[in-house]
């Protein structure tokens, strides 16, 4: 299975993170007990900017989680769009190639899913196969490209494309203030990203672009308090543990030496390290657990002051990067890593 392109599509609505924060001090400054902490820790994310799904003044309206998802729908229809024909035209395939159709997301609903609306404003197939996936959370980049492997070792003349749709800004809960949801006020990020896949089969199959080897799962029972959503009438409230840095710090060594070694490699194996930009903590435990070299994950400390988190989107523009900027020789290793709700990690093996 070979990761033939990765496109993206991100809002035109750009802030630097000052201008956010202003917002939000507006918004909030009065009600809180220190409203210097709001300030600490947006700073401290570490974030320069974000995008938006809409303009700044317009989610002032957006008073029911009815009028938020509602929004959700209409850009993120035009979001996907634009990222699987982006991913499409690297790829140099048409929608009509398209033999299944993966779509993740943790930021809105919608029934028919995005991905259906998607057939017939892109003219996909009709003998399409889709595969919705909600709940992933940030997990869901790198566990898609994993699932649509896993697909592609039955089908393997066929073509997948994992579309993930990420528009954190419209989960925001204005009455909430809890840190999680400070926190979240100054890292999370709207944008798309999408992945072309081929099988072994396919015509396509010798040209660049790295090869899926092999994926694993990992569930970290006893974990379901650590991260995810409240869902209620005011729509997604953040659930967002201090303690995932330290599960991350105690197991990610472990699992990762595990998964690698079963294929005979080492952590100083992997040329390219594509992690998901989770924030600060998160990634200075990575770090820390993996024993990495400072620059191993520049390309995640990039994204994440760039445009913040992504949710599942972050990770599959990372490995854009990877392949599109100094990409590795032939035969370099890579691993692709995220987590996500449940606790629980993804992992998947990569060869250029």
């Amino acid at each position: 299975m070979r990761v033939a392109a990765v496109g993206h599509a991100l809002p035109e609505h750009y802030y630097d993170q000052e201008t956010l924060l202003a917002v939000f001090e507006e918004h909030w400054g009065r009600r809180l007990f220190n409203p210097a902490r709001l300030t600490r820790l947006h700073r401290n994310i570490r974030v320069e900017g974000r995008h938006l799904a809409l303009p700044i003044e317009e989610y002032a309206s957006l008073d029911s989680f009815t009028k938020a998802n509602d929004a959700f729908i209409r850009c993120g229809l035009e979001l996907g769009a634009r990222a699987v024909m982006d991913s499409l035209g690297i790829a140099g395939l048409a929608p009509a190639d398209i033999d299944h159709l993966f779509f993740v997301s943790v930021t809105g609903i919608a029934t028919p899913s995005i991905d259906a609306a998607l057939v017939n404003r892109l003219g996909l197939r009709p003998d399409v196969k889709r595969t919705p996936i909600f709940g992933l959370g940030c997990v869901a980049g790198a566990a898609g490209v994993a699932r649509a492997s896993d697909y592609l070792r039955a089908f393997p003349d066929q073509v997948a494309v994992l579309l993930s749709v990420e528009l954190c800004s419209l989960t925001l809960q204005r009455g909430d203030l809890s840190i999680p949801n400070l926190i979240a006020s100054g890292l999370f990020g709207d944008g798309a990203a999408a992945v072309v896949l081929t099988g072994p089969g396919h015509p396509s199959r010798d040209r660049a672009g790295p090869h899926v080897i092999a994926t694993r799962s990992i569930f970290y029972p006893d974990t379901e308090h650590l991260m995810g959503w409240k869902i209620g009438s005011d729509g997604f409230q953040i659930v967002l543990s201090a303690d995932v840095p330290r599960i991350i710090g105690t197991r990610v060594r472990g699992d990762a030496d595990d998964f690698l070694a079963d294929h005979g490699l080492e952590r100083s194996d992997i040329a390219r390290w594509v992690s998901h930009p989770g924030g600060p903590r998160v990634l200075e435990a990575l770090e820390d657990a993996l024993e990495l070299p400072p620059d191993a994950l520049a390309r995640t400390w990039r994204s994440l002051a760039r445009i913040g988190n992504l949710s599942s989107a972050s990770v599959l523009l990372i490995l854009r990067d990877a392949m599109t900027k100094d990409p590795p020789p032939a035969g370099a290793w890579g691993l692709m890593m995220a987590m996500g709700p449940g606790f629980c990690s993804e992992l998947v093996l990569l060869r250029w």
